[in-house]
């Protein structure tokens, strides 16, 4: 298939005069507008303020009300809307706790002298009382108390009244008041709960899973449920689970994966491969000979692993034929050897993504070193393009891993494909991978030239090398991400897999939140 990406020739006349020619240059959208918005602790208040906005807009609410409505929809205004228009106000009132607040007149409501509260069953003035929306009345105390409760136990969010089967939720002025005259840092606690329910229950926005925590959240306005974005702080992440960008790998491949590289035994394994085929328990040499004994209760011959009689002398043992090569390994063996296989490539293809992430200085320096030879070429973008190409299919490559070691197991896809089915896919996959492997070699090897002290007529030879080279990774990407996609998740029976799809600008950044409420 190597004859589909052929190389433009360092002789092209097009490529050599034009230098911003665009058929040279790898196409990237002018004008596109991020998908993604950053929220920082700045403009939070002002992202929920146009959320509540536009639900005081629709329903002519008080902006408490709004709140409790869209916290029980999940920040989801279309959500709102569409249970108003199927449902009606009053039952979408009702189903999120909102008093309808024509069943009760507050202002008409008769001032008694004494009331009765029906906690803790004292009279009270009625300017010790306070009466909630739903109509239920209960003295300040048991208020405060119920309030200061419901918010240590992390429900302020959602307060409800005090009443049996009362499910209005509490009005949150009233709550801030009687919480502040008794404890003011519990007050602002619930004032921050509040505002980072915009975030903690919202589907669309999460915040950056960045270490140390850069405090910024991301919101997505378009597909939210399977997509990779890159926060202002430079930290790409899945905005799925939250983990780091990993696709192609699906989000429950990759947490597998990670379960597994992070578990001190397995890892332990990769390094000390003793497994005995009994009990399957790892073992280790400590000291002694090759007679050992398992905690199983069985002798086993250190070096082969077999499993021996316990008489033996100086030079024969029990039931041992060791030397013999089995031909024929137990399915653990096979399962651990598989694994150590894929292990290895990720950890190689991880060590040089490490490796490239720290060239960006360096090529800094070289393109600085390029404009100060005043050459006729102004232009050397190619050179952060080619690196950036680099990055990004060696990520790419590094977590393809992962998926081909869940995919062309018995882990996860056994019943979905027949063994025969399975090689065939099997093969079609390590193919694209292994021409996207040989072409980000390329690219490398060309970037790591020394093509800043290059003469000019081979420095041009060099940018159209690392251009060409750059196209041809970048399709290579677009094919595997097709064959994942089409070939392999697509026709999935038993169990649906999506994955974050292939960007040739790599994951995008998110822009900053445009603020447009007046505060």
């Amino acid at each position: 298939m190597e004859e589909d990406y052929v190389y433009v020739s360092n002789d092209d006349e097009s490529c050599n005069q034009g230098y911003d020619d665009d058929e040279c240059e790898v196409s990237r959208p002018n004008g596109e507008v991020s998908s993604f918005k950053v929220i920082t602790k700045e403009s939070l208040l002002a992202a929920q303020k146009d959320e509540l906005q536009r639900v005081m807009d629709l329903l002519s609410l008080k902006e408490h009300h709004a709140r409790t409505l869209l916290i029980h929809h999940c920040w989801d205004f279309d959500s709102v809307s569409a249970v108003f228009v199927e449902k009606g106000k009053e039952r979408l009132y009702a189903e999120a706790g909102v008093p309808v607040e024509d069943i009760i007149n507050l202002n008409s409501s008769q001032i008694f002298s004494k009331i009765l509260c029906e906690t803790c069953y004292d009279e009270f003035p009625a300017n010790e009382t306070t009466i909630m929306e739903c109509g239920h009345c209960f003295c300040n105390e048991c208020w405060t108390e119920h309030f200061i409760v419901k918010i240590n136990e992390g429900k302020s969010r959602r307060i409800t009244c005090m009443a049996h089967k009362c499910y209005s939720i509490c009005d949150e002025g009233y709550i801030r008041d009687l919480v502040s005259s008794r404890d003011q840092q519990l007050a602002e606690k619930f004032d921050c709960f509040l505002l980072e329910s915009y975030i903690e229950d919202n589907k669309r926005v999460k915040w950056c899973p960045s270490v140390p925590n850069c405090g910024n959240a991301i919101r997505v306005e378009d597909d939210y449920e399977y997509c990779e974005v890159e926060c202002a702080c430079g930290l790409q992440f899945c905005f799925s689970c939250s983990s780091e960008a990993h696709s192609p790998s699906s989000c429950l491949m990759w947490k597998s994966w990670v379960k597994m590289s992070e578990d001190k035994t397995t890892n332990w394994m990769v390094i000390n491969p003793v497994l005995y085929p009994k009990c399957h328990n790892p073992v280790e040499k400590m000291e002694g000979c090759n007679l050992k004994l398992c905690i199983c209760g069985q002798t086993f011959c250190w070096l082969c692993g077999g499993a021996i009689g316990p008489e033996y002398r100086w030079d024969t043992i029990a039931n041992h034929k060791c030397g013999l090569y089995e031909k024929e390994a137990t399915d653990v063996t096979k399962t651990f050897w598989r694994y150590k296989h894929y292990f290895k490539r990720f950890e190689a293809h991880m060590d040089s993504l490490k490796a490239e992430d720290k060239l960006k200085e360096k090529f800094q320096q070289k393109i600085v070193n390029l404009v100060s030879r005043e050459l006729v070429v102004k232009d050397f973008s190619w050179v952060s393009d080619g690196l950036n190409f680099l990055t990004r299919s060696r990520r790419i490559l590094s977590y393809s891993i992962p998926f081909a070691y869940f995919v062309f197991g018995d882990e996860l896809f056994k019943i979905e494909m027949s063994s025969n089915e399975m090689t065939i896919k099997q093969n079609l996959f390590e193919d694209q991978q292994h021409q996207l492997e040989v072409h980000v070699e390329r690219l490398k090897m060309f970037l790591e030239k020394l093509f800043a002290e290059y003469s000019e007529e081979n420095l041009l030879k060099t940018r159209l090398e690392v251009i060409n080279i750059s196209k041809v990774v970048d399709n290579l990407c677009k094919k595997l991400y097709d064959c994942i996609e089409n070939e392999l998740l697509g026709p999935l029976q038993q169990a649906t897999y999506r994955i974050a799809p292939y960007r040739s600008n790599d994951v995008e950044k998110a822009a900053k939140l445009v603020q447009t409420s007046s505060l």
